[in-house]
């Protein structure tokens, strides 16, 4: 069994040059159900800087309440190529620190 097909959801990771962006994805339909960014409101208010380890912890908190607010507790990680380092860390740390399973 594929364990990516296994739960149906995925947290794609991006990073742009100033952005760090964490969309949940259901695996069965390719549609977005939600998401999070440096730039969702409730981060860039509360942040100097948009692209650091501190601020992609805040996405990753921030994509957790999400995730529990659908009732999704396990989720495979798709950093794209980025590597498991840094930010794409700090993200996942923070996700995992609110109870989310990947």
């Amino acid at each position: 069994m594929n364990k990516n097909k296994s739960n149906g959801h995925k947290v794609y990771i991006f990073k742009s040059n100033k952005h760090i962006y964490a969309h949940i994805i259901d695996n069965q339909t390719n549609q977005i159900l939600t998401s999070s960014s440096t730039l969702s409101k409730e981060i860039s208010n509360n942040t100097k800087y948009t692209k650091n380890c501190k601020t992609a912890a805040l996405v990753g908190k921030n994509i957790a309440i999400k995730l529990k607010k659908l009732g999704i507790q396990t989720i495979v990680l798709d950093r794209g190529k980025n590597i498991y380092h840094g930010q794409i860390k700090a993200l996942a740390d923070a996700t995992r620190k609110e109870g989310i399973i990947f």
